[in-house]
């Protein structure tokens, strides 16, 4: 009689835990996540690549909408608002930039579609994930594209001053590509950390392109002198070797100069860029997260829970 209760007990128990399982045993295709972390710009302020700088880092934060269509793939539309910024002052001397006195920030948002491919199976059973999972990823978006300079203590916009008689886009293609690492928290979360450098189709993030004022330095001049736009002689030449006692452009030297003051490269050919380092969380949308994780499924009351 003892063993057939001792049996009974069992199976009952066998019962409840395979019935405790199986409510966690379907896929959770879409999820959400949201990050938060550094931004470093690459540009003619910035030449991480080639010099020895000192790292100038901004912050950003983003918010993506996933979903699994694959056995490895996932999708994901994400909204990112970024800021960045470059200057003279910290760069090494090799790079010929502290003379410029220049210096940028830009605040922009963007949207981007993304693919990404897990080095373990993503399409399975939302308790079945795998404890850690790295993936690599690559998409397009656009982005706002606004550097601004300070002058008389304001930060002003440059893209519609056309510092350089050459204008560009409000908004710019972007190509985000880079390396993620997930760990499985508990069932419904996940951990993200993540690097995502973006390339793009402008030289013009920083408002900096021309080697140098020679083509278009008559025209900031003009400008100045008649006081149509003063303000686009001051902010492209900043050099301390081109300036008045009062911290005004001098005209005369300039003149004299014929525009053969430094701004940035004059490679056309490279375009600015910049990258992203996140941590956040992703959180899978299963048909019991309400139930079994925000809530406890009782029969008199649901308060929230925290794990």
């Amino acid at each position: 009689m003892k063993r057939l209760l001792l049996v009974f007990v069992f199976l009952l128990s066998w019962e409840a835990n395979s019935q405790s399982f199986y409510r966690y045993r379907f896929e959770a295709p879409w999820s959400i996540s949201a990050g938060i972390g550094p931004t470093q710009y690459f540009g003619e302020l910035y030449s991480f690549w080639k010099y020895s700088e000192g790292v100038q880092p901004d912050w950003h934060a983003n918010f993506s909408i996933n979903y699994i269509f694959g056995t490895h793939l996932k999708s994901r539309l994400e909204g990112t608002y970024y800021k960045m910024s470059g200057s003279d002052p910290p760069s090494d001397p090799r790079a010929y930039r502290t003379p410029r006195n220049l210096h940028f920030q830009a605040k922009n948002w963007e949207v981007s579609t993304i693919i990404e491919y897990y080095w373990h199976p993503v399409k399975v059973n939302n308790i079945t994930r795998h404890l850690w999972n790295p993936y690599i990823f690559a998409g397009v978006g656009m982005s706002t594209n606004n550097p601004q300079a300070q002058l008389d203590g304001n930060w002003v916009d440059l893209r519609p001053l056309q510092l350089e008689n050459n204008p560009y886009e409000k908004y710019i293609v972007v190509f985000p590509m880079g390396l993620g690492f997930k760990y499985k928290l508990n069932v419904y979360m996940d951990f993200r950390f993540e690097g995502n450098y973006r390339y793009t189709l402008t030289d013009y993030m920083d408002d900096i392109s021309a080697y140098n004022v020679n083509e278009f330095y008559l025209d900031l001049v003009d400008d100045y002198v008649s006081g149509a736009n003063p303000d686009r002689l001051r902010l492209a030449i900043r050099n301390p070797s081109f300036m008045d006692d009062n911290g005004n452009p001098d005209v005369q030297k300039i003149l004299q100069n014929r525009g053969r003051i430094r701004r940035g490269s004059g490679l056309t050919h490279r375009y600015d860029g910049y990258m992203t380092l996140s941590v956040g969380l992703e959180i899978y949308l299963s048909e019991d997260i309400f139930d079994n994780w925000i809530f406890r499924n009782r029969i008199y009351e649901k308060r929230f829970r925290f794990w």
